[in-house]
């Protein structure tokens, strides 16, 4: 396929290289961001359920702590089925199109957790509860498997190619604007029900809330053609037939580096939103509340910190600010918990919005940089296998070997090192990994027109 291609230098302002119109560009981008942002929604809501309700709604137990873990269990389950969702949709993302396996991933995730909002309890219909229970988080999981591939494409293969890092961070924004879209939900729900209603009934309408943004998703992403990249590989009949086997024997150093690239990000994302409110509650005393705001005023500046940097990257070296970010990353844990261990609230918000921003100079570029380690052609296979396979090593066990590591040492010096062991691994990933100075997409489109004798989009 490579040999059939023209390459195009990164200069040249041909029709090839030009965008789709303006509002295509800001459907896709919007839509890859809905997708992303309701997987993270629900990433929060889940996690307060499995903490607060879960435990005694659907794992009855005389002891509450055996509940609890139970519960958590299933919060493990969607972390465990990404990889399916991986490589059936990512596959699929190369056979039949970017556009129907997003419309096809947002639906089962937004069904999944509009029916665990209407989930009846134990003591309705007994064992059938939790069974059904960790099945849906069985869904969710292979759904968000399927997502983040496709939506990265969607949004940058849509936009100019030598903005990609931009185009492509819009999948980025999708956990800090999951995570304050959830927490305003909890507080609202906190400010107009007794706990008493939450427990009963009021957690179930943060679960029902999700359907608006599935809607949304869905009336955004119906409105969209299929990208201007799979459409010249359909026309021109240069779809991969296995493009999971293509990767793996075709792509094996591309495909570890997308894969170790993502771990220090994964990482320091789960020690600085997650285990952080652990860490302030029982170690530094203060409340947990005080600990959420810090990391929502972190979350917040995300928003706007993540397609900045991504689209930084596409003015420097995607891999040298990916690689200083993450050198940054593994350093910045020895000056946050010394800094942090009097217990002071302004000191720990800075820590935490340090430790984001490092993250967002990570995050930002990272999409655009896993995309680009494949051709055109295998593109949404190995993303989605490099995201899904990457979450089960880094985001997936963080929290647990953070909370193994403090209680067995009693020492933040263990995270620390963890820390920088994450970062010295996403190091080795952007070394393996290669740069991208002309664009593949950008040429499959070209080599389209020159087959089929039809112009290339223009703007």
């Amino acid at each position: 396929m490579r040999s059939q291609l023209h390459r195009l230098e990164p200069g040249r302002t041909d029709n090839v290289n030009k965008p789709e119109s303006g509002g295509a560009v800001r459907r896709a981008f919007l839509a890859s961001l809905t997708g992303t942002a309701l997987e993270w929604y629900d990433f929060a809501i889940y996690s307060v359920a499995a903490a607060l309700v879960f435990g005694d709604l659907f794992f009855p137990s005389e002891d509450p702590t055996t509940g609890t873990l139970l519960a958590f269990s299933t919060y493990a389950v969607g972390y465990v089925s990404r990889p399916l969702g991986g490589f059936v949709f990512g596959r699929l993302g190369d056979r039949i199109g970017r556009k129907k396996v997003l419309i096809a991933t947002l639906v089962m995730i937004g069904t999944a957790t509009l029916l665990i909002g209407l989930l009846p309890a134990y003591a309705t219909i007994g064992v059938t509860a939790p069974i059904l229970l960790v099945l849906l988080r069985f869904a969710q999981g292979v759904g968000v498997g399927g997502e983040w591939g496709g939506a990265v494409l969607l949004s940058s293969e849509f936009g100019d190619p030598r903005r990609r890092g931009f185009y492509a961070s819009a999948a980025q924004v999708g956990p800090p604007a999951g995570n304050l879209l959830a927490n305003g939900v909890l507080a609202a729900l906190g400010v107009l029900l007794t706990e008493e209603a939450f427990l009963s009934w009021g957690w179930r309408v943060a679960f029902l809330l999700s359907g608006v943004l599935v809607v949304f998703g869905l009336w955004i992403r119906a409105k969209l053609e299929e990208t201007p990249v799979f459409q010249a590989m359909e026309a021109t009949q240069q779809r991969p037939t296995a493009p999971v086997k293509e990767v793996f024997t075709t792509h094996p150093r591309q495909l570890v580096a997308a894969i170790l690239s993502r771990v220090a990000p994964d990482v320091l994302y789960a020690l600085f939103t997650v285990f952080v409110l652990t860490y302030a509650t029982a170690e530094l005393g203060m409340s947990r509340g005080s600990a959420l705001a810090a990391v929502l005023v972190g979350s917040a500046l995300q928003i706007f910190l993540i397609p900045l940097a991504g689209a930084l990257s596409d003015r420097v070296n995607r891999r040298l600010l990916y690689g200083i970010s993450a050198v940054a990353a593994g350093v910045w844990p020895f000056v946050f918990f010394p800094m942090t261990s009097g217990g002071s609230w302004p000191l720990l918000a800075l820590g935490v919005v340090v430790a984001l921003v490092l993250h967002s100079f990570m995050y930002g570029p990272q999409a655009a940089f896993v995309a680009e380690q494949f051709d055109a052609r295998l593109r949404s296979t190995g993303s989605s296998l490099a995201y899904t396979l990457a979450g089960v090593i880094g985001g997936a066990v963080a929290p647990l070997l953070f909370t193994a590591l403090l209680d067995t040492y009693r020492s933040w010096v263990p995270l620390a090192l963890y820390i920088a062991a994450a970062a010295a691994v996403t190091i080795t990933g952007l070394l393996l990994g290669r740069d991208a100075p002309c664009d593949d997409s950008a040429a499959v489109i070209a080599d389209s027109a020159a087959r089929t004798g039809t112009a290339a989009p223009v703007a």
